[in-house]
């Protein structure tokens, strides 16, 4: 098996406080059916000890050129995997 073919690798941080996820983004997860209308995230495959964590990690991201909950990178479309603490994402514009 290849590698995944991606443009950057960025790595995870841990954030003392969660960062707020963007009105744009919760509009997002709640059309994809990953965001009930309480506004409790379920993502599939994922379980609430990992989406807990999820939610204490951020990223600087190379497209938005800003830092984002890790939670919109891991729903971005440029999002192609986690692999021991950084993000490999595939660097297309928005």
């Amino acid at each position: 098996m290849g590698e995944l073919p991606h443009k950057y690798e960025v790595p995870i941080k841990v954030s003392a406080i969660p960062l707020k996820l963007s009105e744009k983004t919760k509009g997002e997860l709640k059309i994809s059916g990953m965001m009930d209308d309480k506004g409790k995230i379920k993502l599939k495959g994922v379980s609430p000890k990992m989406l807990k964590r999820m939610k204490e990690e951020s990223v600087d991201c190379p497209v938005l050129k800003e830092e984002v909950a890790f939670i919109q990178c891991f729903v971005c479309p440029n999002f192609q995997s986690r692999i021991s603490g950084k993000v490999l994402c595939k660097g297309d514009p928005l």
